[in-house]
């Protein structure tokens, strides 16, 4: 029998040859000084470019957006440049790529913030940590320091950075955006209460909560349009100090909100990969009768999970990370039930040595049986 998962999504912006896409993941091999695309990720997603759409890796917006070693930007002309070059080999390749656009907020530390510590809704202290990098290269782990609350009066030039950031993709080639709006990160810190205490008009109610993340969902789509424009949530996830245990209400607010957007996809990222609850039926169902359009699920998929949330309707596709880490031709072994390659874990998150393929580019493709 023909797997839900191989056939044929359109969505408002294109029509995806399947349903297994890419999932956004860090991987902090950029080049520095500059945070700019590198050759070796230009072959790192190519070979990937078999995926239905591949969702790259996040990209701050702003050197103030950054939170982790090597983490490629899009507010550079020299990061346009090397965004551009991944583009056009993935698009020769035939495949279809969206840019996650990222401000980390709190989760960052004062060695990239030029001393200063990070912004968020507000200055609450949390545990949170980042990965670095040493002068000689060496990786190491550091705790963020406790976070300003973003002056009201900054918050302008927060939205014109988003704005920017889906200019230089249009002009990077890319054939989607998707607003990080989930996993802890800055918007998702205005969001949640435990790490919004504002008395303004961004803190105290639901709907002050939401006004920046959809301020900047409605700058992003002035800029392109929302057919192109794609946004993903987290609600109750528990990440980087954060725990959304009462988001469910802010998640079906914003789902709302999007569908009147007429919004590109929504981008459902679960909690129960991050220690929290796994969302229920009753939860997906009102999510369903609140979107009507494309959502994509992602955090710990399986196969037959991913056939079961499409044939319930609760989503359209399937995002996954880690299997497409070690499995460059994910799709293939997934139709054809080829056994898969387990991840090695240590070479995640960068290597010591600048230009290292090693649990990057290194990834066999699977034999036919």
């Amino acid at each position: 029998m023909t797997k839900l998962i191989s056939k044929p999504l359109e969505l408002p912006a294109f029509v995806a040859p399947h349903r297994v896409f890419m999932a956004p993941m860090t991987r902090m091999r950029a080049a520095s000084p500059g945070d700019v695309p590198t050759d070796l990720m230009v072959e790192y997603y190519t070979q990937r470019a078999g995926a239905g759409l591949i969702v790259t890796e996040g990209a701050p917006i702003s050197p103030e957006g950054k939170g982790y070693a090597d983490t490629p930007g899009i507010y550079s002309d020299p990061q346009v440049a090397g965004w551009r070059k991944i583009t056009d080999a993935v698009h020769e390749a035939g495949g279809r790529i969206a840019i996650q656009l990222w401000h980390v907020g709190r989760l960052t530390h004062e060695t990239l913030q030029g001393g200063k510590p990070g912004v968020s809704a507000s200055a609450i202290d949390f545990d949170g940590t980042v990965t670095l990098k040493r002068a000689d290269g060496e990786r190491y782990t550091a705790q963020c320091p406790t976070p300003r609350a973003l002056e009201v009066s900054e918050i302008p030039e927060l939205i014109d950075d988003f704005r920017r950031a889906a200019r230089n993709a249009r002009a990077a080639g890319f054939d989607m955006v998707e607003i990080h709006g989930a996993n802890g990160y800055l918007l998702q810190q205005f969001m949640a209460v435990t790490s919004n205490q504002r008395t303004d008009q961004y803190g105290g109610s639901l709907e002050n909560r939401a006004r920046l993340p959809l301020e900047v969902v409605d700058a992003v789509i002035d800029e392109w349009d929302a057919a192109h424009v794609g946004v993903r949530l987290s609600p109750m996830i528990k990440f980087g100090g954060l725990d959304d245990a009462d988001g469910m209400d802010m998640g079906l607010y914003l789902a709302a909100a999007l569908q009147e957007r007429a919004l590109g996809y929504l981008h459902l990222c679960e909690p129960d990969w991050a220690d929290g609850p796994e969302l229920d039926s009753d939860f997906r169902a009102a999510l369903r009768k609140v979107f009507s359009g494309i959502i994509i699920g992602a955090g710990n998929y399986t196969v037959a999970k991913a056939e079961e949330m499409i044939a319930e309707g609760f989503i359209d596709a399937a995002a996954f990370g880690r299997p497409f880490i070690a499995n460059p031709d994910l799709p293939t072994r997934l139709f054809d039930d080829l056994a898969l390659t387990e991840v090695d874990l240590p070479s995640v998150y960068g290597s010591d040595v600048a230009g290292y393929p090693r649990g990057y580019t290194d990834y066999p493709t699977a034999t036919r049986r």
